[in-house]
């Protein structure tokens, strides 16, 4: 495919503004305007300055030392032990002698921050808030004691909505390292012996009774299953056809966001992309990407390893210990800090650890085991359509392939044309292909130019409108209004408010989500402003206002704007409040 065209999008010449101003990033916030006539004067005097200073000043790359948008001291904190404390009978000394968190739950009222509302979504859903006396939206459920008031009728019909959430024991065994991995690392070790004497002897092509005994301690008659045996694929069935799968999201792809998605249509989810080395450390962050909501009905968890053994493990841990319909290995992801380490689009050049790792892992589960891949690492190199045939026999149930290399990132149009071969490559196993789809005719496109593949994969169309999905199952565009819009994200403020707390914490966590999720929010241009519907995903749109002002903030680049907007729904930013987007791409 071509490079990407660098267009712009056509806007109603009403809605555009005359005079076109270009912003100027200070410091990674949005200070000041210059016009475009001033552009030349700026980069000639950046130029200018002393190269030694500019060297030392210059910034590191996006995801290097980005500052966090907000850190709580601890001594402002209430103690566990008070915090959920229902009467005077509850209170306790704190077990930990060394505890620097307030104990009293007077004195912690008294220095508490100001709620940034008198109703708590928590409290008035389940009939009691877990965040008790540290809730931002107490005031409903808080006595002046400090007691934590229990709506005891809505607590009895409440019940949990997440699954999969890391016990506390099964932490405590990995963090021991005394979790029972024995079934993970004699498969591996099995298939790797086996897998060596098929390099030593290449003319052997079956192993003989005597070896099948050593390698797996076989006794005892001889059953079907050892003659006739089931793919790894065929041991439980999903059907994949034309269904519409919302990609695996780092950062932005988290539960509340999901839940987004799956109101509008989505019908298959996964989770953000886990590495297996945290998992096998009982990282609580990193099993709380594998959560999953009771309305994701088709949900999966994408992990990401370099080797055979860690991907095996984590195969066994989720099985025994989550509700998951799937698990899909990343070979995809292109940065440096999973590349270098030889996983995520890394290990497509590492075939021996690639087939070791897909057959361990598939034999281990009863659910599918599926793959999402790059074209490959370099973009006049595509390699894809050399590997799916080889993973769909090791036993991979379903491949996703992004249709753009690691060294193309987003500055490149995805390639279906490749995406087709590589899904008659891979035949009869399901292909999904994924790309640049934006809107219903985007995605009949595609369809048309790969008629081989089962389905798509969408991931920044949703992000930057998640109702994509409805569209695409009604044929048609939605004009979605700034109002509605605004509800939209007021709901996920809702749903991040759930997931992370309503405390001083979980409010910032809900922000900084938020953040994130309106670096993509902007870029899209309502339906009706567009001079030639439906919009592309690599076109930019010139400077324009909206049909109403709140819809004018929507479509600011401005950080400073995307703060304004999360102060509407979470309240004002406490002090030394900083951010700094993620996902700021290079490319549209």
């Amino acid at each position: 495919m071509t490079s990407v065209n660098s267009g712009v999008c056509d806007i109603k010449k009403e809605y555009v503004l005359k005079k076109e101003e270009k912003i100027v990033n200070d410091d990674g916030v949005n200070k000041r305007k210059i016009s475009e006539s001033d552009e030349f004067e700026a980069k000639k005097t950046k130029t200018d300055n002393n190269k030694e200073e500019a060297s030392r000043c210059k910034r590191k790359g996006q995801n290097k030392a980005r500052p966090k948008t907000f850190q709580d001291d601890k001594q402002n904190k209430p103690c566990p032990s008070i915090v959920n404390l229902i009467s005077k009978d509850e209170l306790k000394p704190c077990q930990f002698n060394n505890c620097k968190y307030i104990h009293n739950p007077l004195d912690y009222i008294k220095s508490k921050l100001p709620d940034l509302g008198n109703d708590c979504h928590l409290y008035n859903t389940r009939g009691r808030c877990p965040r008790g006396i540290s809730c931002r939206y107490g005031s409903s459920h808080i006595t002046d004691e400090g007691f934590n008031i229990v709506d005891e009728e809505k607590a009895s019909k409440w019940k949990e909505d997440t699954k999969n959430t890391l016990q506390h024991s099964i932490q405590i065994l990995l963090q021991k390292r005394k979790y029972d991995f024995s079934l993970s690392e004699n498969l591996v070790k099995s298939l790797d012996i086996r897998k060596k004497k098929q390099i030593n002897n290449p003319s052997n092509d079956s192993i003989n009774s005597e070896e099948l005994n050593e390698d797996n301690h076989k006794i005892g008659p001889v059953l079907d299953e050892d003659i006739v045996k089931l793919l790894p694929r065929e041991r439980k069935k999903i059907n994949w056809t034309d269904k519409l799968y919302l990609s695996p999201l780092t950062t932005v792809g988290n539960l509340p966001f999901r839940r987004i998605c799956k109101e509008y249509g989505a019908d298959i989810t996964c989770g953000e992309m886990a590495l297996c080395e945290s998992l096998l450390k009982g990282m609580k962050q990193e099993w709380a990407l594998v959560k999953r909501h009771e309305s994701e009905d088709l949900f999966g968890a994408q992990i990401c390893g370099n080797n055979a053994y860690a991907i095996g493990k984590v195969s066994q841990l989720l099985k025994e210990n989550t509700e998951l319909d799937f698990i899909d290995l990343n070979l995809g992801c292109p940065i440096d800090l999973v590349y270098k380490k030889g996983g995520g689009s890394g290990m497509m050049h590492r075939i021996p650890a690639l087939e070791l790792s897909v057959k361990s892992a598939s034999q281990i589960l009863d659910i599918p085991f599926t793959i999402k891949m790059r074209t490959g690492v370099y973009q006049d190199k595509k390699i894809a359509h050399t590997i799916i045939p080889k993973v769909v026999d090791w036993g991979a149930s379903l491949i996703t392939l992004h249709g753009r290399s690691r060294e193309a990132r987003y500055t490149r149009l995805a390639d279906w044309e490749y995406i087709e071969v590589c899904a008659k490559a891979a035949s009869p196993c399901p292909v999904y292909g994924n790309g640049d789809i934006l809107s219903y005719e985007d995605y009949v496109n595609s369809r048309k130019t790969a008629p081989n593949i089962q389905g798509v994969m969408i991931g920044r169309g949703a992000l930057i409108k998640p109702w994509i999905f409805n569209e695409i199952k009604e044929q048609k565009l939605y004009d979605i209004s700034s109002h509605e819009r605004f509800e939209i994200i007021k709901k996920f403020t809702k749903f991040g408010l759930e997931h992370w707390g309503s405390d001083t914490q979980g409010v910032e966590n809900t922000r900084r989500f938020l953040l994130e999720w309106l670096s993509f929010l902007y870029r899209y241009i309502p339906v009706g402003l567009l001079e030639r519907p439906p919009q592309k995903i690599n076109e930019r749109p010139p400077l324009y206002f909206g049909r109403n002002d709140l819809e004018t903030l929507m479509a600011s680049g401005n950080c400073a704007d995307w703060v304004k907007i999360s102060e509407m729904v979470l309240g004002p930013v406490p002090d030394g409040f900083k951010f700094l987007p993620k996902h700021k791409a290079n490319s549209y």
